[in-house]
């Protein structure tokens, strides 16, 4: 983050394509936009940029108060999942002598072009616009390459044959990409899939985010890329197995068939809790089982030969991803620091309607099994995997009873 004397300067300068300045404390759209075009980096400086809460046109401090309020809401400018991939920003607070302002420093994305609402936003000099094909594909075409995660790495073995055009056209085009962009839009499909990270135009292939989002037969490509389903009888694995499926094919016909599954096999009971109110208790809460299984399938390995499974025992389930903690994450930060394996999966997953937030998956769950009586989640984690222990709660239909009135 700058310093404080960097900051004057800043402000002293005229406005570029590093900095903005905004007096404005709650124009959601604007701070977005502006934390977009600074990631995208059009002029390629390779460097952070500025977006300044609290100061006038000219750079003069309005006599702002920067509350923990506003610092929160600029905050989440990264993990409200409308700015996609997402951007690295960090927060500062500065007292200057006229007032106090707040900074949001953006630091360039490896992997543009970054998206606000479905729109490429970019600056030339002071001017924020939305970009245009061509300045898109500029953008896509200075990807870093050393810095690309496995998901956005060309799947070389496959063809455009392997993507299903109704299901990117009919579907998932229009849930990630604005309608204007839309309808002005006349690229081939192939770059219409390369500006969404799904198709790598040098290699003239899919990714392995697109076979994985797009694909009718992802694990042709990725053996793992499935969700293995197993409900024992008893408490171990040694236990007579009563149900075994496997959720498979593209992302969302993974995810819709886990939806499926799970609706079958949840168990309910009222609970009484005054003398003329009942309410519905579950063996588990629907909300943490899924969070955990999209939390399982965003952040695994595909790497991996081993799927995602969930086994369910009777008296407990077990969530097992392959592969470890990525990145910044790291047992003792766990799950607060929240770093992502697969950039372009975890942004399928937010267009496709699964995720609204970024990083409170497992935050939810736990606060979803508090309100139905059950522990909390237990996690341990080894190079191989990671693995949440769910127990059930206790099953009393007088619990929590009391006279009404």
């Amino acid at each position: 983050m700058i310093t404080e004397a960097e900051l004057v300067g800043l402000l002293a300068d005229m406005e570029s394509d590093r900095v903005e300045r905004t007096s404005s404390t709650n124009n959601t759209d604007k701070f977005a936009q502006a934390v977009c075009a600074f990631a995208n980096d059009f002029p390629n400086s390779a460097q952070p940029g500025y977006l300044i809460v609290g100061v006038d046109d000219a750079g003069h401090p309005t006599g702002l108060t920067v509350t923990d309020e506003l610092l929160r809401n600029l905050g989440g400018l990264r993990s409200d999942g409308n700015i996609q991939p997402l951007p690295a920003i960090s927060l500062a607070r500065f007292r200057l002598p006229q007032g106090e302002v707040a900074v949001v420093e953006t630091m360039p994305a490896a992997l543009p072009p970054v998206r606000y609402k479905g729109r490429v936003w970019i600056r030339v000099g002071a001017r924020r616009a939305v970009a245009s094909d061509h300045e898109e594909a500029i953008l896509m075409e200075r990807r870093v390459s050393s810095a690309l995660t496995f998901d956005s790495l060309p799947c070389l073995d496959s063809t455009l044959a392997d993507l299903s055009e109704d299901r990117f056209v009919l579907s998932y085009l229009k849930q990630a990409v604005s309608e204007e962009i839309i309808a002005e839009n006349q690229r081939s499909l192939r770059h219409q899939l390369a500006s969404l990270r799904l198709f790598d135009i040098k290699s003239d292939c899919p990714t392995n985010a697109g076979i994985l989002v797009l694909g009718d037969h992802p694990t042709r490509y990725l053996p793992g890329a499935y969700v293995q389903f197993v409900r024992f009888r008893g408490t171990d694995m040694t236990s007579d197995v009563a149900d075994e499926k496997r959720a498979m094919g593209d992302l969302r016909t993974v995810l819709q068939t886990l939806d499926l599954l799970l609706e079958v096999h949840f168990r309910q009971w009222p609970v009484a809790v005054t003398s003329m109110r009942e309410e519905m208790r579950y063996d588990y809460p629907r909300v943490a089982v899924r969070e955990l299984l999209v939390n399982a399938v965003m952040h695994r390995s595909y790497q991996s030969t081993s799927p995602v499974r969930l086994l369910w025992f009777s008296d407990h389930l077990r969530v097992i991803s392959p592969g470890g903690l990525w990145g910044e994450a790291r047992v003792d930060n766990f799950p607060h620091q929240v770093a992502y394996r697969n950039p372009v999966v975890a942004e399928a997953i937010r267009v496709l309607g699964y995720a609204n937030r970024f990083g409170m998956g497992v935050i939810r769950a736990q606060k979803s099994l508090e309100l139905n009586g059950n522990p909390p989640a237990e996690f341990s984690f080894d190079p191989s995997g990671v693995t949440a222990v769910v127990r059930q709660g206790m099953r009393d239909e007088g619990r929590g009873m009391r006279d009404e009135g």
